[in-house]
């Protein structure tokens, strides 16, 4: 018996597949607040590593992710908050870099900037992976954007017109109504997918838009990735990258995919932190060139893709620091994006909402997708308002004597309409066939 066992028994043991691997680890070597370097391991950039005192990441292990090399040594960044780690405190890697779970399993979901649900609902499973770097098209892969979008804000919807498969900027100082009019255009998109990424704002807010922008049938199509300001400035980005990677792979299904990201700003300060951590010189405002560098690859991912017939319109709010429009962040995403809506604080001052300065905001797809009759109304609008702007302090004054000008005194007669035109509530929706209508019934004859 003994016997037939051994040789059965042990037999198998022997003729199974069994290849040992060893296990990859190093030790801390340096730890100056978020940055961290560590000896004894190879690992590529993006890996997310345990430091700490046991293999699981248990108490008194923090995570931490590559970021570069130097000297021989292992470059981290810090993930998470503070931790009792002591020098030569184990580093250990957790799995291959760089995906992102997607999938519908994600819709109704909030998320971290680590891809860990925060909502209470227990953990995602069905998931897919896609890259978190987000795979590389050819610019022939991207299609014309030529049907307009419906996002609910009438002055938007007649006058900055925007399409499916656009990006677009709200820029705009502190405190002049970004979120707001953020929030009027998510309940009211037309989108099969709406994936918000909450980058470096309060944490308040994240309660306060699940609440009251997502709320009710909008949250079963959506997903939100929220990062608040307190955290490590590698999990903003990695907020940010993993939102768009959620809505690469919806695009890929041939979904409408509506991504807010709020904001870029926010993303663009996290990639300072880090430049600036790694010895980068800072440029104009203290922004390193990879802080900067980082925005077109993160922009260029949204669009329309040619093979799947999905498209991902992109909406993006831009912090202008001390109301600066030349600020080095609004400058290098209006040079990438395909249009901009600039918010007034003067307009805002006058209890105009949204503060939508007509004059320097564009939408640079606007004559692909809107009618002839549509894109007259538009410009005799503007003109009224440029006339209006330019003569106003003459007309306060009471320098202007009325029969002077004729344009100027269209434009007097008409800036009332202009005003009512823009104004709207902030729980009120127009939709795009009666935002044109309005707009050509007042100023299609002018």
């Amino acid at each position: 018996m003994l016997n037939r066992f051994a040789a059965d028994y042990l037999g198998g043991m022997a003729e199974a597949a069994f290849a040992p691997k060893a296990a990859i680890s190093g030790r801390l070597s340096s730890c100056d607040g978020l940055l961290m370097e560590a000896v004894g391991l190879s690992l590529p950039v993006g890996t997310v590593c345990s430091i700490g005192a046991d293999e699981n990441g248990g108490a008194g292990s923090v995570e931490a992710e590559v970021i570069g090399f130097r000297n021989g040594r292992t470059l981290m960044m810090n993930l998470g908050g503070p931790a009792p780690l002591l020098p030569q405190a184990p580093v250990r890697p957790l799995g291959s870099p760089g995906e992102a779970q997607v999938g519908a399993v994600l819709l109704g979901r909030v998320i971290d900037g680590s891809g860990r649900p925060i909502d209470g609902l227990g953990p995602i499973r069905g998931a897919t992976a896609w890259p978190l770097a987000g795979k590389l098209q050819s610019p022939l892969d991207r299609g014309r954007v030529l049907k307009p979008m419906d996002v609910g804000v009438r002055a938007i919807n007649g006058l900055l017109t925007i399409g499916q498969g656009q990006r677009v900027g709200i820029m705009a100082g502190s405190g002049v109504g970004k979120s707001v009019l953020l929030g009027m255009m998510v309940r009211a998109a037309e989108a099969d997918v709406v994936v918000v990424g909450l980058i470096g704002e309060r944490s308040r807010e994240v309660a306060d838009f699940l609440e009251t922008k997502v709320a009710g049938a909008a949250r079963e199509r959506a997903v939100v990735v929220a990062v608040p300001a307190n955290h490590s400035p590698v999990l903003r980005i990695r907020g940010a990258l993993r939102a768009t990677a959620i809505a690469e792979a919806f695009r890929a299904e041939g979904r409408k995919v509506l991504l807010i990201i709020d904001s870029l700003t926010r993303v663009a300060h996290a990639g300072r932190e880090i430049g600036l951590a790694l010895g980068e010189p800072a440029s104009a405002r203290g922004y390193p060139p990879s802080a900067i560098a980082m925005l077109p690859n993160l922009i260029e991912r949204a669009g329309t893709c040619v093979a799947s017939g999905g498209s991902i319109t992109a909406i993006y709010t831009v912090l202008a620091d001390g109301d600066d429009g030349n600020d080095p962040v609004v400058d290098a995403a209006r040079s990438i994006l395909d249009g901009h809506i600039v918010l007034s604080r003067k307009l805002a001052e006058r209890g105009v909402y949204p503060a939508i300065d007509l004059g320097p905001s564009v939408s640079r797809v606007m004559t692909d997708i809107a009618d002839r009759p549509h894109l007259a109304a538009a410009r005799v609008l503007r003109r009224h308002l440029s006339t209006y702007e330019e003569n106003r302090d003459l007309v306060l004054m009471g320098a202007y004597r009325s029969g002077a000008d004729p344009a100027v005194d269209r434009a007097l007669a008409c800036h009332g309409a202009i005003l009512q035109y823009i104004r709207q509530d902030a729980d009120e929706t127009v939709d795009l066939a009666t935002s044109v209508a309005e707009l050509v019934g007042v100023f299609g004859d002018a």
